[in-house]
């Protein structure tokens, strides 16, 4: 007969995400199996209003981005298009114009969800949405 003390289980705890205090309420991007040479983030804190340069900066920014992975890209043109349209839109900010950078502030993030021009492209529907108030 054996006698000994029995290693005691180890205690299930929450999970294997890692905590680090305080508030948590950033996004998180995980890149896994994808070339992240060239990667860029940018971010705009909610609440702030982006000036017009900002917004231009930012546009110029997604621009080269698109061009530089457009082969990749499956809506490369309509990206094109929507960065022609905002920047035509900056230029002649009326009524028609303040809808139509509405109308891409709605629909750039999911037009670049799961793209390599995401964070680029989210940031600039940020900084249209603060620019726009």
């Amino acid at each position: 007969m054996v006698v000994g003390r029995r290693r005691p289980e180890p205690e299930q705890g929450h999970g294997s995400g890692i905590n680090i205090g305080g508030n948590n309420n950033a996004p998180v991007h995980n890149v896994a199996g994808q070339n992240t040479s060239h990667v860029y983030q940018s971010s705009v804190v909610e609440g702030t209003t982006a000036g017009l340069d900002t917004v231009r900066d930012l546009l110029a920014a997604f621009r080269t981005e698109v061009d530089r992975n457009g082969a990749g890209l499956p809506n490369a043109q309509v990206l094109r298009a929507m960065a022609d349209s905002i920047d035509t839109s900056l230029m002649a900010p009326d009524t028609q114009a303040e809808g139509t950078l509405r109308g891409a502030v709605q629909a750039l993030p999911a037009l670049v969800a799961g793209t390599v021009v995401q964070q680029g492209g989210e940031a600039l529907a940020h900084a249209l949405a603060g620019w726009l108030g």
